[in-house]
């Protein structure tokens, strides 16, 4: 999922050639470090599937991004799939995101990292929220996310 860059190069010392390489975060190492609030943690794969569908809604500019914006829009009744990440501190910057979402029968769910969310929207900053709009381009992609973000159960 998150990669952490290390000194790309070589090291030649006396003993040998030294490579470093580029490690990857597992889901698990990524899981280890979310909020109590996140919940429903969307699974390994379902959380690939929504990188995808909002790296497709980036490039045709059919997201929202940040808590300002997205707490705007769904205020104003506009309908999508909301993304949160589940590694945010403080919880209170968006704590109360699930909530407008219960009440406007919107679909939520929570991925391990906000770095990885940035990341798929084209950004080199993370981002906490982020609601994919629907769009003809990837319909297809949409659905299967929405139908399956609608199945999680949500908490009590």
């Amino acid at each position: 999922m998150t990669k952490v860059k290390k000194e790309k190069g070589i090291k030649e010392e006396e003993a040998g050639v030294t490579e470093t390489v580029v490690t990857e975060k597992s889901y698990q190492e990524l899981i280890a470090n979310i909020n109590p609030i996140a919940n429903p943690l969307a699974t390994k794969k379902l959380s690939k599937k929504l990188y995808k569908c909002v790296k497709k809604a980036s490039k045709l500019k059919q997201i929202r991004r940040g808590v300002k914006e997205v707490q705007k829009f769904i205020n104003k009744g506009e309908t999508g799939i909301v993304v949160l990440a589940g590694d945010t501190l403080p919880i209170d910057v968006y704590c109360h995101l699930p909530v407008m979402c219960e009440d406007r029968s919107l679909p939520y769910a929570y991925i391990p990292s906000k770095v990885d969310l940035g990341s798929s929207a084209g950004s080199k900053r993370p981002t906490c929220v982020i609601m994919i709009k629907s769009h003809e381009d990837y319909k297809e992609a949409y659905d299967e996310c929405f139908e399956e973000v609608s199945a999680l159960p949500k908490p009590l």
